[in-house]
């Protein structure tokens, strides 16, 4: 079933070769460029059309796994704008000074769920019980975002070391190159049981939350965004308009919390 799941290299060029795809058009239209981590990118399309409505002011979303978005942000990719998953990459490319760290600001939060599809018999998992796990993937596969590069999956190990079931799922994954593809495999019925965002799993009617990851079984999850150290003006009213009520209310509709909470 898994033999089409692509590996991280095949991920990452197919990836970049759509963020190269944009490079040509963006250098002549006059638009704002965010680059986000995938799960971001609902929202954002949502606040950009409504910020476009009010300026002018032309803005591509650029959704996709952090670590990705932060090679390509290092390497010299064309973003005024960078919002990512977690601090760790974020910290990347600030050593690197590839973003205005004065900008730095902590956006949004999330929390981790199980999911599995819609139409499966499975309502709720005791996820600190091995078996359970085995019993409700039986022979299938725990899809999750990579899980030594991706946030998601980052946070989602933690999580199942923390429970102490990650020694009897490690062996059982299906990695995913971001969240919103891990989501797309327990959609598609593909994979039994995913690990991703509470948002993620919001948006896509396929599936079925069966449990919440605990919060403290993980560290808290937060989307640091930041200015490229050339952006100019526009990309910072547009920053400026994130932390905004009418950007508030469009997170809380898409089920973030506040970076805080």
């Amino acid at each position: 079933m898994f033999e089409r799941l692509w590996t991280w290299e095949t991920a990452g060029q197919t990836a970049l070769a759509a963020v190269l795809a944009l490079w040509a058009p963006l250098a002549q239209a006059e638009a704002l460029t965010v680059f986000a981590a995938a799960s971001l990118g609902d929202l954002l399309e949502d606040i950009a059309d409504d910020w476009t409505a009010e300026t002018g002011q032309g803005v591509v979303i650029s959704p996709a796994g952090s670590s990705l978005i932060a090679r390509q942000v290092a390497q010299g990719a064309p973003a005024d704008l960078v919002i990512l998953a977690n601090h760790d990459w974020m910290d990347w490319l600030q050593a690197r000074g590839a973003i205005d760290s004065d900008s730095r600001f902590d956006w949004l939060g999330n929390r981790l769920v199980v999911v599995a599809p819609a139409d499966a018999s499975l309502s709720d998992l005791d996820m600190g019980d091995p078996q359970a796990w085995q019993d409700a993937l039986g022979p299938g596969r725990l899809a999750m975002a990579l899980t030594t590069a991706v946030p998601a999956g980052i946070y989602g190990r933690a999580a199942l070391t923390d429970l102490g079931v990650w020694p009897v799922l490690a062996p059982r994954l299906a990695e995913a190159d971001n969240v919103r593809a891990a989501l797309a495999w327990v959609a598609a019925g593909a994979a039994p049981l995913g690990v991703v965002y509470a948002t993620d799993a919001q948006a896509e009617p396929r599936v079925a939350v069966v449990a919440t990851l605990p919060a403290d079984s993980h560290p808290p999850i937060r989307y640091p965004a930041a200015l490229r150290p050339d952006a100019g003006q526009a990309a910072r009213d547009f920053l400026t308009y994130l932390q905004g009520p009418d950007a508030r209310a469009h997170a809380a509709a898409h089920g973030f919390a506040p970076a805080g909470g």
